[in-house]
């Protein structure tokens, strides 16, 4: 028979895995979030500027088209870790930056 005191012993162990668990995914949490909030600060730099601007920061486009609203949309691609990263950029008709969206970048 497996004693009281084991049981207690193996529920706590397993307690204390569960709280490590826990707590390490709140701090990948809050490193992922710190990691987007540093890009969309980047890159809110560019809202009402030029897309002269863009380009002399970030060099010619991967991509360019117009949306379904009739917008400019410049995509950059990038790898970094094997990891890709995609920025796009829309730009209305005057050529300002009216807007941004990035997926996988830090």
């Amino acid at each position: 028979m497996i004693s009281l005191y084991l049981v207690k012993n193996i529920f706590l162990i397993k307690a204390i895995f569960l709280l490590i668990f826990l707590a390490s995914c709140e701090t990948i949490k809050k490193k992922t979030d710190a990691i987007v909030e540093k890009e969309n600060n980047k890159l809110s730099q560019y809202i009402g500027n030029t897309s002269d601007n863009l380009q002399m920061d970030l060099g010619k486009p991967d991509e360019d088209f117009k949306n379904e609203k009739g917008n400019l949309e410049f995509v950059y691609n990038t790898k970094k870790y094997g990891i890709s990263c995609e920025r796009r950029f829309e730009i209305n008709s005057s050529l300002i930056v009216i807007g941004f969206v990035s997926n996988g970048c830090f």
